[in-house]
């Protein structure tokens, strides 16, 4: 495995919403994803998933509030939260969540990527 460079893995991409996939660990993907604008609301039934904001502002939105996650910070949804993901601006997340986690909780929707690349 070679070092992973955060910057010139994200510039490999544009599309919002749609996750490559950089490295895997113990069951594990690490995921980079751009976002912007409003995602859905979804829960994940057997996964946490953390959200790690590499440049920008992250606004996760769940039932009883909203945590805004900035450059340096995380967050982890606890498995079975309801939760929506939002970005006012472009913002560049790492992912970290088990390699079975479904983009959308099992929902179909037109922002489901099934095959997520490596890159």
């Amino acid at each position: 495995m070679k070092k992973v460079n955060l910057a010139e893995k994200f510039n490999l991409f544009n599309e919002y919403w749609a996750p490559r996939i950089v490295g895997e660990l113990n069951g594990q993907y690490v995921k980079l994803a751009k976002f912007n604008g409003e995602f859905m609301w979804h829960s994940h039934a057997n996964e946490d998933e953390l959200f790690l904001v590499i440049k920008g502002t992250l606004k996760i939105e769940l039932r009883d509030g909203v945590i805004t996650v900035n450059e340096g910070e995380f967050y982890i949804v606890p498995k079975g939260v309801e939760h929506k993901p939002m970005a006012d601006e472009e913002a560049h997340v790492l992912l970290l969540e088990p390699k079975s986690t479904e983009q959308t909780g099992g929902i179909d929707s037109d922002l489901l990527v099934d095959e997520q690349p490596w890159v």
